[in-house]
């Protein structure tokens, strides 16, 4: 079984995720940014997914709070965060079309987080953030069902497992999206439903892909069984 790292130390310039601060009305940041788009997938509605608490957000946190049980404040302090994160990581929450893929539990070295960040960058950087997140959920989904190694490098070097290291964009050095995009894969938020296989339907030489259940597209990539 694998076991869950419930703590991230922050890597290079990445800002603060969820639960790492107290978030009130009228604060901004990326962990505002991921407050509203898991709220989003737990299906309260919190406006525009823009890093600022307003006050659509502010309700919506109020409307989880007494749904669940929770002082109803509309602050997000540690309570309030954990019950979120649990819920998205739980896959509680039903979606149209993206669900939660249950990764049972991870614990990930900085180096895993960083070659996971490496892997996103590599492959996706020219992508949407979704983008992004659904190619570290890809390596996740792959790690988690034991079909392509047992640790992050095992499925990262498999051989011709992904171009960028192929073709040593995996070296690059990764970005702050990056990074957040692997912890949005961790903290639950899969947009491909679990996929294990991803290509890029213009560049794509083989046909055996094409034999995989195809989940749906997101950018430039097709996602697969």
């Amino acid at each position: 079984m694998f076991v869950v790292a419930t703590t991230l130390v922050p890597i290079q310039n990445a800002e603060a995720y969820l639960g790492d601060r107290t978030l009130k009305l009228g604060m901004e940041g990326y962990d505002v940014q991921q407050l509203q788009r898991n709220l989003g997938y737990l299906g309260y509605n919190v406006g525009q997914v823009d890093g600022y608490f307003g006050w659509q957000t502010w309700a919506a946190v109020k409307e989880f709070q007494w749904r669940n049980g929770l002082s109803v404040d509309g602050i997000v302090g540690v309570a309030t965060a954990n019950a979120i994160i649990n819920q998205v990581s739980g896959g509680q929450a039903q979606r149209p079309r993206i669900t939660s893929a249950s990764r049972g539990y991870l614990q990930l070295s900085r180096q895993d987080l960083y070659d996971l960040a490496r892997v996103v960058y590599g492959e996706a950087r020219g992508e949407s953030f979704e983008g992004q997140v659904a190619v570290a959920s890809v390596v996740l989904n792959r790690l988690r069902s034991g079909q392509f190694g047992h640790t992050v490098q095992d499925v990262i070097f498999q051989p011709w497992a992904f171009t960028a290291v192929h073709d040593g964009q995996f070296y690059l050095e990764p970005d702050a999206t990056a990074f957040q995009a692997v912890q949005a894969a961790l903290s639950g938020w899969d947009p491909t439903g679990g996929a294990l296989y991803y290509w890029n339907p213009v560049t794509a030489t083989s046909p055996w892909v094409w034999n995989r259940p195809v989940v749906g597209r997101i950018g430039n990539h097709v996602f697969a069984y």
